[in-house]
């Protein structure tokens, strides 16, 4: 809402304004007290505030009720104790000076509270919506005609159903819409077995820049189910898959001011489902009965993407990726306090001077508050030389660990410990660099042994990809995609549009080769070289709706294999 940049920008002083402007990338700016889902509000004098509990022993304990405030768009935070018994976090109705939030209430049912007074108030009204009490409800957010709308879901039985819920009087009374639950998973090879069954859950509504409204929902299958009303949200469209890549995690909408709207998603695939009942560890009930998935294995990595016109999404790159992706107690880490250790969830809003605050994840040890610049979106060119270390780079396996892991049984929420993958290593010019070594150590402590490394770079249909690249032992296989894989994902190659390998069949060992790549995606091909001279052509095997925006590189070795390929560096550039 316009009000609310104006609101954040008068706290800004001198400094802070330059601190804010200089932020492009995304950057970290503090860890909130809760899960991104619905505790992020603006109050009228600027003020951010991110709700949540200080001090949980376990998930179960409530702990003590807090929030995060920043007095400076969200560069810095400072916990503050809430008002016991408020209100809590909720969105201002300007036009009636009041503040509006939804909430469910177990077993009594979904209702709207309204308060003249804000988030501190402890005497607020509550108005019924639904007898059914919805589960993960979002904030209320304004249409541009001045109806506020909320979406949640609830379950009969197992069935999820998408709730779109509306008012043209501030809050006063309600109108609902049901949706019908998407299709459930159906195990096709490879995978063997049934994911968490997630037809239509924790759904997100916005209004698009061609004045209708769509409405997306987590599902169990490979995409996100959409909806779409061209009639504020009266009527809506049976559900359909999308061209958004996504499992068992929750998307996000942002309305920005000039219409332009925001998609936060986890734009990435699962490992194949293995056989339940032959899973060792074995699964409890709810694995193996669908009502609860063994490990969410593509929940460390969340993207952004915008659309100007309602109709094209442009412009997706990878946002952040989990701190924690390759730490060994990845199960236990952090304890039991909250959620699983995902960067999954999302809430945003917008600051001024095109930024934008995001908050991601799910526990204290990995969701964290970015900022970032609009225009960083709009970048068509990328390289990596791995000055920074692995931070942008996918290089983790899985270890054999405890699968399903609820809360009240076994610590860990569906999660499973990692290790390393491709190392940095000393540089075989002996010249002080480093490079990224990929090869494979036989290790049966290990799901795959398969050593992989992922790079992101801007999405295109059309582009250039080049890798400064040595093969000293076995060699690589080379996939582009439009989506991100785990490195040592075993049917990497079935997923991803382009795919081939190189070793020294094609190119001479022990000495640095430029492999370059030129894909276009509307010709479905793609040319490789080895420097200027063509090696051979790839058909695409594959669709990418969106644009190729991965580097996904696997070693070829069948065994141990230490000497592995050396990478140096990646270049990318849109060509179209």
């Amino acid at each position: 809402m316009v009000w609310e940049k104006r609101a954040i920008m008068s706290l800004l002083d001198a400094f802070d304004t330059e601190r804010l402007r200089a932020i492009y990338e995304p950057t970290v700016v503090g860890v909130m007290p809760d899960e991104a889902l619905r505790s992020l509000c603006v109050m009228p004098d600027g003020e951010i505030r991110s709700y949540g509990a200080w001090n949980k022993k376990s998930h179960r304990d409530p702990g003590t009720a807090c929030y995060l405030s920043s007095q400076n768009a969200g560069l810095d935070w400072r916990l503050r104790r809430a008002v016991p018994g408020s209100m809590g976090a909720a969105v201002r109705d300007r036009e009636r000076n009041r503040y509006i939030t939804v909430k469910a209430f177990k077993g009594e049912g979904t209702y709207c509270l309204l308060s003249d007074a804000g988030p501190d108030d402890t005497e607020y009204r509550r108005i019924r919506i639904m007898d059914e009490s919805c589960e993960v409800v979002f904030q209320p957010v304004l249409m541009t005609c001045g109806r506020w709308y909320c979406t949640a879901h609830f379950t009969e039985g197992r069935e999820y159903h998408p709730v779109f819920m509306y008012s043209d009087d501030g809050g006063e009374s309600w109108t609902c819409r049901v949706f019908d639950g998407t299709p459930k998973h159906s195990p096709v090879w490879p995978d063997l077995d049934q994911r968490w069954q997630n037809n239509g859950a924790e759904p997100y509504a916005a209004e698009l820049p061609d004045g209708r409204l769509m409405l997306v929902a987590r599902t169990s299958l490979d995409h996100l189910y959409a909806y779409y009303s061209s009639d504020r949200g009266e009527s809506w469209t049976a559900g359909e898959e999308s061209d958004f890549s996504c499992t068992l995690t929750t998307p996000f909408l942002l309305r920005l001011e000039d219409g332009r709207v925001l998609f936060f998603w986890n734009n990435s695939r699962p490992l194949s489902e293995k056989r339940h009942d032959f899973a060792d560890p074995p699964l409890t009930s709810w694995g193996l009965s669908g009502r609860g998935e063994d490990a969410f294995t593509n929940r460390d990595v969340n993207h952004c993407a915008i659309t100007e016109n309602g109709t094209d999404w442009i412009c997706l790159r990878e946002m952040y990726l989990n701190s924690i992706r390759d730490a060994a107690d990845f199960r236990t880490k952090g304890g039991m306090t909250s959620g699983d250790k995902s960067v999954h969830q999302f809430q945003a809003l917008e600051l001024p001077y095109g930024k934008v605050l995001v908050e991601c994840g799910q526990h204290h040890v990995s969701r964290r508050i970015l900022i970032f610049d609009v225009n960083w979106l709009y970048e068509k060119t990328d390289a990596e030389e791995f000055r920074d270390g692995l931070e942008r780079i996918s290089t983790h396996m899985f270890v054999r660990s405890v699968s399903d892991s609820h809360f009240d049984e076994i610590p860990g929420h569906c999660s499973w410990n990692r290790a390393p993958g491709a190392l940095l290593m000393p540089s075989p010019d002996r010249d002080y660099t480093e490079v990224l070594m990929i090869g494979r150590v036989h290790d049966e402590r290990l799901f795959c042994e398969k050593q992989g490394a992922v790079w992101a770079f801007p999405a295109s249909k059309k582009g250039r990809l080049t890798v400064r690249m040595m093969v000293r032992g076995a060699g690589i296989r080379i996939c582009l995609s439009g989506v991100w894989l785990n490195p040592s994902e075993e049917y990497a190659s079935e997923f991803s549009p382009f795919h081939f390998d190189v070793d020294g069949r094609c190119v001479t060992k022990d000495v640095w080769h430029d492999v370059r790549v030129e894909f276009d995606c509307t010709k479905e091909r793609a040319e490789v070289y080895d420097g200027d001279e063509r090696l051979f052509s790839v058909r695409m095997s594959g669709k990418a709706p969106l644009g190729i925006m991965y580097l996904h590189m696997q070693t070829l070795a069948e065994g141990e294999d230490f000497a592995g390929t050396c990478i140096k560096r990646m270049a990318f550039e849109r060509t179209v």
